[in-house]
């Protein structure tokens, strides 16, 4: 399916590129101007990689945004023997930026929010913290706590099976579809189309079951909450207003925690904030850099 945001992406500069990290290759994009005088680095959510956070950067043209694959995703393999739990996730992260762009300001999505989280509140130096659609509570405690349930049985049934089954299972295109239609909220039919696309194309470029099963594991195991009162680094919530994975009440909450959080709310939109609403997403993270629209723009 063609993209919404195809046009505006097109506008942008982008380039691969790959670099050594905690003993395995990490494939990274760079998006917009090389001299931008703001470098985000965008962490992916769960499942997904770099593409995903696309529709967002392409509302942000005047800024520097470093996209990788997590480890065990997209173009990025694991490393033998390790286990991807949220410590390897963490050191990956700090060894990255430490490579690429030290000093960048962070962002996370979803499962992206609890590794940015842990690896700020762990030392690595941000000047800003963005984290958006974060996981806010335990996800087996939220208003899906059932359908959560029914997640760890899916990927517990996937791991256990033989390994062509099992993995079969895991990228069966009617699982996936059922969770998209769950979490799309617009009403577009054509932007339904789009994201339904997206995730039959992206949604089971994992590695392995065995890193998907760590990697799920970890986004059941763990919340930002864990991390929040550890965080002196100025913060930026963007949360959903019909978020089924983190209500909105709990985001509220959540925003108290930090020493320095602003919290955006934005509505009519769920955990797919990346797809349905990146404009709004992209003009609140200007807000809190205080990065001036480009003419043009």
């Amino acid at each position: 399916m063609p993209s919404p945001y195809a046009d505006r992406l097109s506008r942008l500069p982008v380039e691969r590129h790959e670099v050594e990290v905690r003993g395995g290759t990490t494939a990274y994009w760079t998006y917009g101007p090389a001299d931008a005088a703001t470098t985000i680095i965008a962490v992916h959510g769960f499942r997904g990689e770099h593409h995903g956070l696309e529709p967002v950067l392409a509302y942000l043209p005047e800024v520097r945004v470093i996209a990788p694959d997590l480890p065990g995703f997209g173009e990025t393999a694991p490393v033998s023997g390790r286990t991807y739990d949220l410590d390897e996730y963490v050191g990956w992260l700090r060894e990255f930026s430490d490579a690429v762009a030290p000093g960048a300001v962070i962002l996370g999505h979803s499962f992206g929010s609890i590794v940015a989280a842990a690896a700020v509140a762990g030392g690595l130096e941000t000047p800003k913290l963005i984290l958006v659609n974060p996981i806010g509570a335990p996800a087996l405690e939220g208003p899906k706590g059932i359908m959560t349930r029914l997640a760890v049985l899916y990927y517990a049934l996937g791991a256990r099976l033989p390994e062509k089954l099992g993995t079969a299972l895991l990228r069966n295109r009617a699982v996936v579809r059922v969770m998209s239609v769950t979490m799309a909220k617009t009403s577009d039919r054509g932007l339904r189309r789009f994201i339904h696309d997206q995730h039959d194309t992206y949604f089971s470029r994992f590695a392995d079951r065995d890193v998907l099963r760590d990697a799920f594991v970890t986004s059941v195991s763990h919340d930002v909450s864990e991390f929040a009162s550890e965080i002196a680094t100025p913060t930026l919530l963007i949360a959903a207003q019909r978020d089924d994975i983190t209500p909105i009440e709990v985001e509220r909450e959540l925003a108290t925690r930090f020493d320095e959080a602003t919290l955006v709310e934005i509505a009519h939109v769920g955990h797919l904030i990346h797809y349905e609403t990146p404009a709004e997403a992209a003009g609140a993270v200007r807000r809190f850099l205080r990065i001036p629209v480009a003419r043009g723009r």
